[in-house]
């Protein structure tokens, strides 16, 4: 037996009080001689012995009332093999059900999620009303619905027709840690974990050592239940949407590339994508075929007629799972852009610079479209209110003053670019633009290098590239195209802890260009130069392509770049805001209030994390305008082929956690392992019954002696 408040047993030393209360009543009798008493003294002892028995019966039912109450309290339960003892069959139960947006597949016509309902009714039945009942949905913020409720059916019926399906992965490697403080905070003879998931074979199926470990001291602290539910393999999802070619400007037409991706057993045909601006259909393509596990993407073109935020979603149909066949992006489309390059060389940087940037049909100057270059030396005539990206090219150094206008350039949305050179006074730059909290450039600039072979031929740049906007369009390239740039020198860079990588030297891994964020806007940092001085990529398609996509990333704002459901969402401030708070607008209408904080010398408000996919707005104040940010669900999960139950009993081998499936198979697992009874009701039951006679008994004891005094005292007759 085990006690669930064990520290309530010392109560039952109150037993002592009324045995000592009997004790002292006896010793309260005073004896007075009287010599007529002689002849009621038989009567007395005869009547003095019933009354002691009484006393004792009396004394007996309230020790007992007492000792049954204190154990009531004290929560009695025991496991085991003991069903002769008295008890109910009870567990505190905690159930956790997989939320991720891959359990809306519903391509048999029952999604996966209302599988896992009819699992959870299961469950439901063999509780009793009062038991311990925690309800948990499971996905990449783990959310507790109810916690350690006592279970009222009405109640958790409401809280269950409220859920479903989430837009988030499945965060599989916090939950079993989650689970656990849970269980610890429950008080139950018998504890009891049902896990509700699909399975997904991207999560269970080689889980990791720590998982593993995880899972297992979970199964020591409750009964764990694993419940895989089934659902189809098939599935398409839209898993990108980027912007590959065009300026974002008024009068202009972009190219976008989707992609879709067969995640399903079987190949895909004519899957039709549609693209839609702000909500009406600009452009559909097909893809005739997707083989197995593929990839396939498709160009979408997107005329910009008017300026400003522009909601962009590549979407497409006739698939079991909805969550993932939209991408959604956003383009703040300009009046016009306006690129200044600042040239330190004798001007053949600002060439090479500006004939890239103007290299195709799309980038011809106009009224809306201005590159200029400028000799460095004129740069402080320059009105940079007016410019949208601003390059360095090998230009030797800037004065303090400049350091502060760049900063501020920057910080307020606008982009920076910056090359080596011959001209380049490393240590100027450290000084004022690579050092300090909030360094303008992304790394600090060592020596010169040579990345020469004895031929003199140089380093080819890395075929390997991160997923990142800029690199999309030298994707395109053949890589003996690619492997034809060369790189003779550069800078030693020490990169900064903010900054990101972008293209890299082969086999050495040293950094050829480097970006970081500043605020709302970008600097670019290439350790080479722009002309030819250093390398070749000026005579390869190469460069063109890099810098055009460049100032179209720059040229935009921070929040034409797509986020993930559960990622945190920034509104960064040039200045201190006048308002203490910011304002962001969930795709379903709820408004969410952020506080604005000083972080690293800069003002922000975060909004912590993104709970559904589609548009945001996030808005400085309650009156301001609003600037739109994209969120779109996590492509990983769009794998939705569930592991095999006998492979995921295998994964699980050990770990004393059980795999159940089918309601029948459920029912009679809870009816084998469920061996805890609590008997608190029992002995609660008892003691008020006890209590209760106790009561009648000495009610009836008071009335008769009532009576007996209300008798009439015979005279005792005098002798004549």
């Amino acid at each position: 037996m085990s006690f669930l408040n064990p520290w309530l047993l010392l109560a039952g030393l109150g037993i002592a009080l009324p045995i000592l209360a009997h004790l002292l009543n006896r010793q309260k009798v005073k004896r007075t001689d009287w010599a007529a008493m002689q002849f009621l003294n038989r009567n007395v002892r005869v009547r003095s012995r019933q009354i002691r028995l009484r006393d004792l019966l009396l004394l007996i039912l309230r020790c007992v009332a007492l000792l049954l109450l204190v154990l009531a309290l004290s929560r009695p339960a025991w496991t085991g093999d003991a069903s002769w003892l008295p008890g109910e069959r009870r567990a505190g139960v905690v159930i956790a059900i997989d939320s991720s947006f891959s359990m809306g597949e519903a391509g048999a016509g029952t999604s996966r999620f209302d599988e896992a309902l009819k699992r959870v009714e299961v469950i439901r039945g063999e509780m009793h009303p009062g038991d311990p009942v925690t309800l948990v949905m499971l996905g990449d913020q783990h959310r507790v619905i109810l916690r350690n409720m006592a279970y009222d059916e009405e109640r958790f019926e409401q809280a269950l027709q409220e859920l479903d399906a989430g837009p988030g992965a499945l965060e599989l490697g916090s939950a079993p840690k989650f689970l656990a403080d849970l269980v610890t905070d429950m008080e139950a003879p018998q504890k009891e974990v049902y896990l509700i998931t699909d399975g997904q074979a991207t999560d269970w199926k080689q889980p990791s050592a720590q998982l593993r470990k995880a899972l297992a001291d979970l199964g020591t602290q409750a009964q764990v239940f694993v419940v895989p539910v089934p659902g189809e393999a098939a599935n398409l999802a839209v898993t990108g949407l980027e912007l590959v070619q065009g300026v974002l400007r008024k009068g202009t037409t972009a190219r976008y590339q989707a992609t879709v991706r067969n995640c399903g057993p079987a190949a895909a045909s004519n899957i039709e994508v549609q693209c839609r601006v702000d909500g009406v259909e600009i452009d559909r393509k097909n893809i005739p075929l997707i083989a197995v596990g593929a990839s396939e993407t498709v160009s979408l073109f997107v005329p910009f007629h008017n300026p400003g935020a522009t909601g962009i979603t590549a979407e497409i149909t006739g698939d079991g799972l909805a969550a993932d066949n939209v991408r959604r992006t956003v383009a703040v489309v300009r009046d016009r852009v306006s690129v200044l390059c600042v040239d330190g060389s004798t001007g053949d940087a600002g060439r090479v610079v500006t004939a890239a940037l103007l290299a195709r049909a799309d980038g011809v100057q106009g009224e809306d479209y201005v590159v200029r270059a400028v000799p460095w030396l004129s740069l402080p005539a320059e009105n940079l209110e007016e410019v949208d990206v601003i390059i360095f090219a090998d230009v030797p150094e800037i004065t303090e003053e400049q350091a502060a206008q760049l900063e501020r350039f920057v910080r307020k949305g606008s982009g920076l670019v910056w090359f080596g050179g011959d001209n380049v006074k490393p240590a100027a730059w450290n000084k004022l633009a690579a050092s300090g909290a909030n360094p303008l450039l992304p790394g600090e600039i060592g020596s010169r290098v040579d990345t020469s072979d004895a031929l003199g031929a140089g380093k080819p740049l890395d075929p390997e590239m991160p997923d990142h906007t800029v690199c999309l369009p030298l994707l395109s390239l053949p890589e003996d195209l690619f492997s034809e740039t060369r790189i003779l020198r550069q800078f030693e860079v020490s990169p900064r802890a903010s900054a990101f990588p972008i293209l890299q030297l082969a086999g050495s891994g040293l950094p050829v260009l480097l970006e970081q964020s500043l605020g709302r806007g970008q600097v670019f940092m290439f350790t080479t130069t722009a002309d030819t001085a250093w390398n070749n990529m000026a005579l390869t398609p190469v460069f063109p392509m890099v810098m055009q996509q460049i100032v179209t990333y720059l040229s935009g704002r921070e929040f034409e770049r797509p986020r993930i459901v559960g990622d945190s969402l920034t509104l960064t401030y040039v200045e201190q805001p006048d308002a203490s708070d910011a304002v962001f607008d969930t795709p379903s209408g709820e408004t969410i209030t952020v506080p604005v904080r000083e972080v690293g010398g800069q003002f922000v408000a975060l909004l912590e994390e993104a709970p559904e996919a589609g548009y945001y707005t996030a808005r400085v104040s309650v009156q301001a305008a609003g600037l739109p940010i994209a969120v779109n669900v996590d492509p990983r999960e769009s794998e939705v082929a569930c592991l095999p139950e006998a492979e995921l009993r295998a994964n699980l081998e050990g770990l004393g956690l059980d795999v159940v499936t089918g309601d029948a198979e459920l029912a009679a697992a809870i009816g084998t392992t469920r061996t805890g009874r609590s008997a608190w009701r029992v002995f609660m039951m008892a003691g008020l019954a006890f209590l209760v006679i106790e009561a009648l008994f000495a009610n009836r004891l008071l009335t008769r002696a009532r009576r007996r005094k209300d008798q009439p005292v015979n005279p005792v007759p005098q002798e004549a």
